[in-house]
């Protein structure tokens, strides 16, 4: 009887610390900007900033960060970049994979000497589409 106690026990806290290491966070937006290369090369200007609130949720259990935009935009996670820290930002950032298939990054800035400040950065070759965010329960 103390053996199936035992086993009870292992299974509830490996199963406890399972789920601790799984996470997600949800986001909302509160304005979006775009930057593109032209025919040269060269990077333009950012477009205006506008207004949109979307959701955006990234799922570390399922590998994916979701923007709901009108069109949803999902992203695969391929790879967990390490924390970069600077005086002035905190940067997560994430190899990913585009609904498309269409290799890009994913950066979450938190911009510290702005009251902390956050924004995603999605990162294309040609393109940047960039949001501002807030944490959002």
């Amino acid at each position: 009887m103390t053996k199936i106690k035992l086993i009870i026990v292992l299974a509830c806290i490996a199963f406890g610390f399972q789920k601790s290491y799984c996470q997600s966070y949800t986001f909302k937006t509160s304005g979006f900007s775009v930057l593109e290369k032209d025919q040269k090369g060269n990077w333009g200007k950012w477009s205006d900033l506008g207004l949109v609130n979307i959701l955006v949720k990234l799922d570390t259990d399922k590998n994916r960060i979701v923007v709901y935009s009108e069109i949803i935009q999902l992203f695969e996670i391929i790879d967990y970049i390490p924390l970069e820290e600077s005086e002035s930002d905190s940067v997560y950032s994430f190899t990913c994979k585009d609904n498309n298939g269409e290799n890009c990054t994913l950066s979450i800035i938190t911009r510290k000497k702005q009251d902390n400040r956050k924004q995603l950065y999605i990162n294309y070759d040609d393109r940047i589409i960039l949001y501002n965010i807030f944490n959002y329960k």
